[in-house]
């Protein structure tokens, strides 16, 4: 790295303990649980598969991904709020589909959820603005489902894409 110039930032590098057996030695060393890293716009941290209970990496969306997206979209909102509702519910779609086809993992469908409910909580704000008689939560609900889709997970397990490209692997043969 010095050969191009370059250096590590020493705030934003450090060395932590991650693993399959970093929560069993950070147990016997009386620590806490193993420490999360963000990378990528996921904060990622040592888990346990619910099925089986062996070690998993599980990937959530990072507070400041989302909250940004989110600022980003109340912004735009509030440019067409008097827009039809078809218009910005066909754009709302879009940038939702894109949202999900990166952060549609597997275990992160809850932060999937979070960012669908502040979204229509967003465009609720949006449309109740608009007039002197300002819709109920209840009659924008048929809107909601038409234009805003529901999160699934679009992505594979890691362990499932790996096994797709080599099919003749076997674990601990």
């Amino acid at each position: 790295m010095a050969k191009f110039g370059l250096e590590l930032h020493p705030e934003k590098t450090r060395l932590i303990e991650f693993g399959r057996f970093a929560a069993q030695d950070r147990e016997q060393r009386g620590e806490g649980k193993p420490e999360t890293f963000t990378f990528l716009g996921f904060t990622h941290y040592c888990g346990k598969r619910r099925s089986n209970g062996t070690f998993t990496v599980w990937r959530k969306t990072a507070k400041k991904r989302m909250a940004a997206k989110l600022k980003a979209i109340k912004a735009e909102l509030r440019l067409r709020m008097h827009e039809p509702v078809a218009h910005v519910g066909a754009w709302l779609r879009k940038v939702v589909n894109g949202y999900h086809r990166y952060h549609a993992v597997p275990g992160n469908i809850d932060r999937l959820s979070v960012f669908g409910q502040r979204l229509r909580r967003l465009w609720w704000h949006s449309l109740r603005r608009r007039s002197q008689r300002p819709a109920r939560w209840d009659q924008l609900l048929p809107i909601y489902t038409r234009w805003l889709p529901a999160p699934r997970v679009l992505h594979p397990n890691p362990t499932a894409r790996f096994l797709a490209t080599h099919p003749r692997w076997e674990p601990y043969a």
